[in-house]
This record gives structure tokens, sequence and C-alpha cells, in this order.
């Protein structure tokens, strides 16, 4: 193994070790979230509210240092709640684009097939190519990209399911599942959840991710 190989293997074992501080007994979920960050993809979480798949993202953000933002999807979000919007300047007399939360490092596109296929269509673009374009210009988005989405098995009513051409986005697909009796004991103890996660020190940049993904 080459000290580049070597190199990159322990810093995915330390991103694995600090997600994992605050993710208790998912060590397949957290493992499978990074393959999908390295190789440059989206990860679709399908599980029922509680087993922390916001945790998971907030978690994989704050462990590399980067941008992190939540989409809560409705059936009433429009694609400009989104990617953004084009805002005329009066003193410019010039359109100005003012980026969505799409804009971030890592997205948590929440209960996704809760809003419209025309508004899930928003992150086709940006899932693939890492860019959105409004009124035909062009912004790309920070690097490393990537989305986590969310959505319930369960409850089909208000739902949206998702087409193939957004499917065909998603790396994999995953469920988290409850955590076992040792796991929730632990959690108690350390009250582990979103502060936790907020707290966490980062052990490495995005520049380090980003370098990773291009080996």
């Amino acid at each position: 193994m080459t000290t580049k190989m070597t190199t990159t293997a322990s810093q995915i074992a330390q991103l694995q070790r600090s997600i994992a501080t605050v993710i208790k007994g998912k060590d397949e979920a957290i493992e499978l979230a990074l393959v999908a960050l390295i190789a440059r993809g989206h990860l679709l979480i399908e599980d029922v509210p509680g087993v922390g798949k916001t945790t998971l993202a907030q978690a994989l953000a704050r462990s590399f240092n980067c941008s992190f933002q939540r989409i809560q999807f409705t059936s009433d979000m429009l694609p400009s709640d989104v990617i953004g919007v084009s805002v005329y300047n009066q003193g410019s007399q010039q359109f100005e684009f003012k980026p969505g939360p799409l804009f971030a490092n890592i997205v948590l596109a929440d209960e996704i097939n809760r809003t419209t296929p025309k508004t899930q269509s928003a992150l086709l673009e940006a899932m693939n190519e890492s860019n959105v374009t409004v009124e035909n210009t062009t912004h790309a988005l920070p690097l490393p990209f990537m989305v986590l989405a969310t959505q319930n098995p369960i409850e089909h009513h208000g739902t949206y399911p998702l087409p193939e051409s957004q499917l065909d986005r998603f790396l994999m697909r995953i469920r988290m599942g409850y955590p076992n009796r040792a796991s929730e004991k632990e959690i108690i103890r350390n009250h582990s959840g979103l502060a936790a996660a907020g707290a966490l020190v980062p052990v490495m940049s995005a520049a380090d991710v980003s370098a990773m993904q291009a080996t």
C-alpha cells in the first residue's frame, strides 16, 4: 500500500471515529455514508423518524469542518426555495442571484418525498453536475458536495414517490434502524444527539475530503 493510500485510509478512520462518538451502534450506516462521500455520491436514507438521520448528516459535516444546510421539504415548497432566486437590485439596476440552502457542502434533504416532483427535480442538476442554472446562468456549488436525503417508508398520505430519474442520482439507499439496547443505554448516558454533533471538533478540512475524492 502506498503512503498516499495509507494516509487516506487513516483519514477515513478518523472520520469514522469522530462520527461514531455521536451515532451509537450504527457503524455500517456511518461506513456507507463515508463511501458515498468519498465516491462523490449521494445517499438516500429511508427510515422512520427518530433513528438519527439528521444527526448523521450534521456529524458528517462537522467532522470535516464544512458548511451544512437542512431543507425541510413540504408540499408548498418551490424550486426557488431550494436553489435560490434572482433579485433585482435597484442600485445597480441588475439582477443579483441569492443562493438557496442547496449551496452547502452537506445538504440534508429531509422528507424529500413530501414535496412535488417539480421541486424534487430542482436537485437533479445539482446532484449530477454540482452546479445549478438559474435564468441561463450557471452557479457552481461548493465542493465537496453531497446530498443526504431522507424519506419515511411508512407514511404515504401526502407524499410524492421519487421518480426513477431522481433515484438514479443516489449512489445508494440505506436504512438505519433503531440502535440496540446497549447503544440506547449509552445514548441516554451521554445525551448523544444534535447538541453533541454540533460540538464535534473537525478532524480534517473540506479540502482534505476533496483530495481523497481525487485519489
